[in-house]
């Protein structure tokens, strides 16, 4: 047996030989329509040459006259496993699709260590921008062309996509983009931490050493856990976020649950204009909702998520 190099338990090991072994997140789900739901469902290549690429959700009975909201979303997996075609994502997102009547670009980045960040925000960027320039007539993907409302887009994302829609708003604070206004981010439990330890961080015997190995095996050129891709509190731009309105969920036995927290108070701390809502939920793990879809507390998140995406 190959001896073990970087042991990700229970995300990813990598063996000394060079073999990558993902012990999650590997099974693809055909496009298939979803029958509880009805919603409809396809692939799209956003970039063939690079392999990025998006699977979209349209609920049923859409009318192309009420246009509807368009959320565009980011799956966790600390960067290195998951993809937007695994069950889990394709159950839930169907779900969101349903309750909250919203068309959905979940969006495939490539992972590390074969490609290493900051390649997975650089192909969410050219995701967005592929999505937005449906909504000045140049995209030609009538899914998002005749359906979705670009006066009402939305960006969210769990664990390291709530990590990647933030930066992805950071951006488009930066940089604008035609044609379009997001309006919010949803993010459940993001993956954020910090080089000092804050709250109870310290108290988590392995949670530092775990999140840094983790960071810097699927960053390699990074500065560390201070590094603003991790650390919301470093980043110059923060205050730049462009969008109105953000909820985060955290969880009572999450790990991340501190930084959760602490995003809140930062982000009102930066100058930052808009208004930020933390929502815990005790005696839950992290990514709950995604397991779980039908306890009592998965179905208050959707219930917030739906009311979220269906601001006016």
């Amino acid at each position: 047996m190959a001896e073990i190099e970087h042991d990700f338990f229970p995300l990813m090991r990598v063996h000394k030989d060079g073999r990558i072994e993902r012990l999650a997140g590997e099974v693809f789900v055909p496009p298939e329509s979803d029958p509880e739901t009805g919603v409809q469902i396809k692939d799209v290549q956003i970039d063939p040459q690079i392999n990025l690429s998006a699977r979209l959700y349209l609920p049923k009975n859409v009318d192309p006259v009420q246009k509807i909201p368009l959320f565009v979303y980011f799956h966790g997996g600390g960067f290195v496993i998951e993809s937007a075609f695994s069950p889990t994502y394709h159950k839930y997102l169907s779900l969101v699709a349903a309750e909250a009547k919203v068309a959905i670009v979940s969006v495939n980045y490539r992972l590390a260590p074969e490609y290493p960040l900051p390649i997975a925000y650089e192909d969410s960027w050219l995701a967005l921008k592929w999505v937005t320039s449906h909504g000045n007539g140049d995209g030609r993907e009538p899914w998002l062309k005749d359906y979705a409302d670009f006066n009402r887009v939305f960006l969210g994302g769990d664990s390291a996509g709530g990590n990647i829609a933030h930066h992805i708003a950071i951006r488009v604070g930066l940089e604008k983009l035609d044609a379009v206004k997001i309006d919010g981010i949803f993010l459940a439990c993001p993956s954020f931490w910090g080089k000092d330890p804050i709250d109870g961080e310290g108290e988590i015997v392995g949670a530092k050493d775990f999140v840094e190995k983790l960071w810097l095996f699927a960053n390699p050129n990074s500065s560390g856990l201070d590094d603003p891709l991790i650390n919301p509190e470093k980043d110059p731009n923060l205050s730049r976020l462009g969008c109105d309105k953000v909820v985060v969920y955290v969880a009572g036995k999450d790990v991340l649950r501190f930084r959760g927290l602490y995003y809140k108070e930062v982000l009102e701390k930066s100058g930052w204009q808009g208004t930020v809502e933390v929502v815990e939920v005790k005696d839950e793990e992290h990514v709950f909702h995604l397991t779980a879809t039908e306890t009592e507390n998965a179905m208050a998140m959707m219930k917030k998520m739906v009311s979220f995406l269906n601001q006016s």
